[in-house]
């Protein structure tokens, strides 16, 4: 009896202090937490309008891993749960002691096009020092897909000599006229916003300008440029005060000077010397496809060098002038080894995307976006902040 009694002592299990019980909860979480945000799906928020009206500033996402398939990562020694630095400091959050290459899991389906997808920026833009894994994310709508030839002319997206479906919601830049003034209910009924693009320059949303002088003659009219999609235009032409809409698009052979983005070599990453294209006015282009082999003539020099320089792994790659050399060597044609994408926002005219920085290599591609779980307005307060008709939408 006794020794039965000393038995039970023993294998009586030991009582956690609170303390521990805590810390062991806080551990599970945070396991939990990593795995799924690596493997299953990862919650980011839209902070600028490149994307709009699809997807608005202050819209919450999530983000699925699981459709394209779950990148390795490149840099494992990282604290859980941070990005580039550790939260409220300036410490980076990662160690490149151990630097390994970039590997996909298989996945639901390749990247098609008019996905919503969310990638790294591509690495000579800023943060390009940070490993690939780790810069900074961004979201734009696929454009064209590996192997395929794009075009756009007069706004309008070509792929293969074919017009693409353009996304419900796209948007450009007008010049709205009209007999009124108009205020922020208007605007919000019509989901034109304020904000600035990716590059952080202002969008001018809604802001009124000079009257043009062929226009003087007529009494009260009120000019506004504004970021809107094509069924807005067509309500819009039924107000009384509607007098016209014009959309403001850059004009072929006219390059758009976006000097934010040049290279040293006088160059942008997308506009080189041997042609002249812009925004709504661009290409024709041909999508690196791994394993597709390019010859190296001084018009692809121009459109092809930065994916050679930055992308592919080559070490050692000089540029000069229409002449690349890798190890020494000039080369003449160029097989590449991965895929490539090219990415545009919605908001075409206040997008910074692949028509000014490049493609987007597939090892930079994170994950497709699913749905929004929440939405608020930074220009309003309390609970007119929730934008109540976009919670839990799923992405177009």
């Amino acid at each position: 009896m006794v020794a039965n009694i000393k038995m039970s002592e023993k294998t009586k299990p030991v009582q956690k202090s609170a303390f521990r019980e805590w810390i062991d909860s806080v551990v599970f979480a945070v396991v939990a937490a990593t795995l799924i945000r690596f493997f299953f799906f990862e919650a980011y928020t839209i902070p600028t309008p490149s994307m709009e009206s699809s997807l608005m500033v202050g819209d919450f996402l999530f983000v699925s891993k699981m459709h394209y398939g779950v990148r390795t990562p490149k840099t494992p020694l990282q604290v859980p749960l941070t990005h580039q630095k550790i939260w409220g400091t300036d410490l980076p959050s990662f160690s490149t002691l151990l630097d390994l290459p970039i590997k996909r899991l298989p996945g639901f389906s390749e990247v098609k096009q008019g996905d919503a997808v969310v990638f790294n920026v591509p690495n000579y833009l800023p943060d390009g020092d940070a490993p690939v894994d780790l810069r900074t994310y961004y979201i734009k709508r696929c454009i064209g897909t590996p192997g395929n030839t794009l075009e756009i002319r007069d706004t309008q997206v070509y792929i293969n000599g074919k017009p693409m479906e353009n996304p419900a919601r796209m948007q450009h830049e007008y010049l709205l006229k009209v007999k009124e003034t108009l205020n922020d209910e208007f605007f919000d009924k019509y989901d034109i916003t304020n904000g600035v693009d990716a590059t952080g320059q202002p969008n001018f949303n809604w802001q009124e300008v000079q009257l043009t002088s062929q226009d003087s003659s007529i009494v009260g009219l009120h000019d506004y440029v504004v970021n809107t999609y094509s069924s807005n235009i067509e309500e819009f032409k039924k107000l009384k005060s509607f007098v016209a809409a014009e959309i403001l698009k850059a004009p072929k052979g006219t390059p758009d000077g976006e000097d934010s983005m040049t290279r040293d070599d006088g160059s942008t990453a997308m506009f080189g010397r041997s042609y002249v294209w812009n925004k709504d006015n661009y290409g024709p282009l041909l999508i690196p496809k791994e394993g597709s082999t390019i010859q190296l003539d001084s018009v692809n020099v121009d459109k092809y060098k930065y994916v050679i320089k930055y992308y592919e792994g080559n070490k050692n790659v000089e540029i000069e002038g229409y002449t690349i050399k890798i190890d020494g060597k000039i080369i003449k044609s160029y097989t590449f080894k991965q895929d490539y994408y090219f990415m545009m926002g919605d908001n075409r005219h206040h997008s910074a995307d692949s028509r000014y920085w490049g493609f987007v290599p597939a090892d930079h591609v994170v994950g497709k976006a699913v749905f929004v779980w929440m939405s608020l307005d930074p220009n309003k307060s309390w609970f007119s902040k929730i934008r109540w008709n976009r919670l839990f939408r799923f992405v177009e």
